[in-house]
């Protein structure tokens, strides 16, 4: 006989079943809970903390657990709570929270309402909040919880502490350097995937990261990866994506440009994993537990200093460069720092802007609180041969100093905006500096990755640097000297019409120069023909694999703005035909003939070359592709659930080769380029991580 159950029977059985479940009330019971707990938090664990579907955050059991641990609770909180959506209340409403469970159970009191940041462990993860193991009574922390827990601290006890040997020479299968390697290379020597495989790749495993703009460069060490989404930072389980422990302290920056929720990267180093904030801290965490061990402010004039690109660990020395000096927001422009890996002090501090009466001084005799500019957006290179660090800077945001007529004896290059700085890493000492392009106020600086090879410069092995502007013209200098040699450019840029084969100086195309309130075409787009999507260089085929977009600009200097004087409208090639995006391998030392893809979609990726030819790249409309390095021609693409906007990175798992990369939009290539593909309706905040495998 087929049996019917009311539905209303069962509601009545489980609310009976709730109801029959007695706590002992809270001492604190008649004390009102904030607006917070009321929306997040009331109902799971119910308006006067008895539980509901959550457990109860009452009682003598919770008491004993948290009794005058109230910052560990606080911590704890804001790690984990909402479930899913962790870190999404501000500092104050966590502090409400928290005072609230804890003045209703008399736990005691904070030290400091909103200081310490939040790390949770293996030992007191995630899935225990819904069993009541963080809040309840640990009932259903059995054996199995228990050697899951004892595998996963395990994973992190394995790790081995990160050398000044091993950053020299990673091991194949780790990621320990933004590009992987001090020279910035972004190449793998893994062979596991091949142009004849990689048509077999599969996604791993993948692991939703708190929502932000992304730009992720995760690191990965012993199977053991780290990633920073929007200030919390996962240590993640490589082979699997189990998380091991994260540590959460978001923080905000001033509006400049496109949003930003973190710097794009981490460093690692002896033991401990090195993190900038948004609020121009240095953190140091202890990388087997996310303990805090040492945080640093790097203090700076002006409100709107931030960090965009992650540090550099050399000689044991965290090298962080700063930006946001826009404006005259930020006067006297911005800087690099050294700070102590051991204990966080600061060793050395160089500025990015020339001083007055310096023998590099070149702002037209404007005083220096005058000067603004030379922001730092992106990681250093490091070459243990000539034992120099390298840096770029971006451009001024503020032009009519340099728009004036120039004074008598003054130049007006403005150093040292759109340089390349070659500094000893011990002692900050400028060494030697190149400038791309003097005077430069179109905002195409000349700030991104300065890649290290060795090639072939007039039958005779050269180490060089080199890099490329927004403007997708690329300049060859000698590492140890920082003499110019040559010059490749991609041609889709008319700012430049010619440059000198001796020196590199770059002469304006007629009509280029800014007029007062009026718009002068110029191309590209201050977005650049590239942006932060990383190059890959092989030193084996001379070849530059570059991802792109193609755009142009109206361009306008509004001399009576006091602070931001220049503004720009993107258009579009008059000869795009519908097509923005652009793959493109230049030959940089003529050896092997280039390549180039164009595509409606623009770049959104940084690109990742591995030894085997194959080269990983994203784009717009959120395919991820691997291509044969040799000619551009597609072997595998898969349709990721938001834009990659961020950098790939390869490592080995379990003997087989894997790559991730994160998805979810809202950095500059995403905010700026999703213009030119209006069909495309991507998700908000889908701030992934996917991992893709060998067979």
């Amino acid at each position: 006989m087929k049996k019917t159950v009311s539905i209303g029977a069962l509601l009545a059985s489980t609310l009976f079943v709730s109801s029959s479940i007695t706590l002992a009330e809270s001492d604190g019971a008649g004390t009102a809970p904030p607006p917070a707990y009321a929306t997040q938090c009331s109902g799971c664990h119910g308006g006067n903390l008895q539980g509901t579907f959550g457990p109860a955050l009452a009682g003598d059991a919770f008491r004993a657990k948290w009794a005058g641990k109230v910052d560990e609770l606080r911590s704890y909180i804001a790690a984990q709570m909402p479930p899913g959506q962790a870190g999404v209340l501000s500092a104050a409403q966590y502090d409400a929270v928290t005072k609230y469970i804890a003045d209703s159970n008399k736990l005691g009191d904070m030290a400091a309402a909103g200081a310490e940041p939040a790390s949770d462990t293996a030992g007191a993860s995630s899935e225990g909040v819904a069993s009541g193991g963080a809040f309840g009574d640990s009932n259903y922390e059995d054996d199995a919880y228990r050697a899951e827990m004892q595998r996963r601290e395990k994973v992190l006890a394995d790790m081995s502490d990160v050398t000044d040997k091993q950053l020299l020479a990673p091991a194949p299968g780790d990621w320990l350097h933004w590009r992987r390697t001090y020279d910035v290379l972004g190449v793998s020597p893994l062979t596991g995937l091949t142009p004849e495989n990689v048509s077999d790749l599969s996604m791993k495993w993948s692991l939703a990261l708190p929502p932000g703009t992304n730009q992720i460069d995760p690191l990965v060490h012993d199977g053991v990866m780290f990633v920073n989404s929007a200030g919390t930072v996962v240590a993640i389980e490589a082979a699997t994506g189990t998380t091991l422990w994260h540590f959460s302290r978001p923080a905000s920056a001033k509006p400049l440009g496109p949003p930003s929720t973190n710097p794009r990267s981490m460093a690692i180093y002896g033991n401990k994993l090195f993190v900038p904030t948004m609020d121009n801290h240095m953190l140091a965490l202890d990388m087997r537990t996310g303990k805090l061990v040492w945080d640093h402010k790097i203090e700076g004039r002006g409100d709107m200093l931030r960090i965009a690109g992650g540090p550099m660990i050399v000689n044991g020395k965290v090298l962080q460069g700063i930006s946001g000096c826009a404006g005259n927001f930020v006067p006297g422009g911005c800087f690099i720092v050294a700070l102590d890996a051991e204990s966080g002090n600061e060793l050395w501090r160089f500025q990015t802007l020339a001083k007055p009466g310096s023998p590099d001084d070149s702002w037209n005799g404007e005083p220096e609180d005058a000067r603004v500019g030379g922001s730092v957006w992106t990681s250093g290179s490091y070459d243990q041969s000539t034992g120099l660090v390298y840096f770029g800077t971006g451009q001024t945001y503020r032009i009519t100093p340099l728009m004036a007529p120039l004074k008598p004896g003054e130049r007006n290059d403005a150093l040292y905006t759109d340089t390349t700085l070659a500094l000893d890493p011990d002692t900050g000492k400028l060494v030697w500096f190149y400038q791309h392009q003097k005077r430069e106020v179109w905002d195409l600086d000349w700030a991104f990755e300065r890649t290290l090879a060795t090639m072939q410069v007039k039958g005779k092995p050269r180490r060089v640097v080199m890099t490329m502007g927004k403007i997708g013209m690329l300049d060859v200098l000698d590492a140890k000297t920082g003499e110019y040699l040559f010059t490749r450019d991609m041609g889709l840029q008319d700012l430049i019409s010619h440059v000198d084969p001796e020196t590199g100086e770059k002469t304006l195309r007629p009509g280029a120069e800014p007029i007062a309130d009026k718009a002068v075409p110029i191309c590209p787009f201050p977005a650049g023909i590239r942006n932060f999507p990383a190059t890959s260089y092989d030193q084996k085929s001379g070849l530059l694999y570059i991802p792109a977009v193609e755009s142009c600009m109206n361009f306008m200097w509004r001399p009576k703005e006091t602070a931001w004087d220049l503004g720009y409208q993107m258009t579009a090639r008059p000869d795009a035909g519908g097509k923005y995006g652009r793959l493109e391998a230049m030959s940089v030392d003529g050896k092997n003939k280039g390549w180039t893809v164009r595509r409606r979609a623009g770049a959104s990726s940084a690109v990742l070359l591995t030894k085997t030819g194959l080269l990983f790249e994203g784009t717009l409309d959120r395919y991820f592709r691997a291509m044969d390095a040799s000619t551009g021609k597609e072997l595998w693409s898969t349709r990721l659930p938001d834009v990659p906007n961020a950098f790939p990175v390869t490592f080995l798992s379990g003997g087989k080769q894997c790559v991730s990369i994160t998805t979810g939009g809202g950095g500059p290539m995403d905010a700026t380029f999703r213009a030119f593909l209006p069909e495309a309706k991507n998700p908000a905040n889908a701030t992934i991580l996917l991992t893709f495998c060998e067979r």
